[in-house]
């Protein structure tokens, strides 16, 4: 089994030795990490997500491959929405807020469309995978 820790590990040095760009699975994917706060732990953790951006937002998809729960990330910004937003080499303060409805319909399908693994997770679960705006903070 992968150790998803070490597996994230290498990705975020990638991505910050490189100016945002990773090879791999991702290569060519626009990427961002997203740092949030453990909604348990209170520490500070770091996540490779793959993003659409949405004019000044960026729309990060709680898929988790498809799993049948949310991802750790996603739990975690709920209870703390002030996230930390690195793109490329720039990095800012964010709010993440959930996009509902038909707004998270239409923007999950736009996503899945670009990238169809995304489709592929929605079908492997029961649950509507969660769409997040990141809101520039300041």
């Amino acid at each position: 089994m992968v150790d998803m820790n070490e597996w994230n590990k290498k990705i975020i040095a990638e991505f910050r030795a490189n100016g945002g760009k990773v090879g791999g699975q991702f290569e060519g994917a626009p990427l961002l990490l997203l740092t949030t706060t453990g909604a348990k732990s209170g520490r500070e953790l770091t996540t490779p997500v793959m993003y659409l951006a949405d004019g000044d937002r960026k729309l990060i998809f709680a898929s988790k491959a498809g799993a049948p729960t949310n991802p750790a990330w996603y739990h975690n910004l709920i209870a703390n929405p002030t996230v930390t937003v690195e793109v490329g080499n720039e990095s800012f303060q964010a709010k993440a807020v959930p996009v509902t409805g038909e707004e998270r319909d239409r923007l999950y399908a736009k996503q899945a469309t670009l990238y169809p693994g995304f489709a592929e997770y929605q079908e492997k679960t029961t649950r509507v995978i969660p769409v997040v705006a990141l809101e520039r903070v300041g």
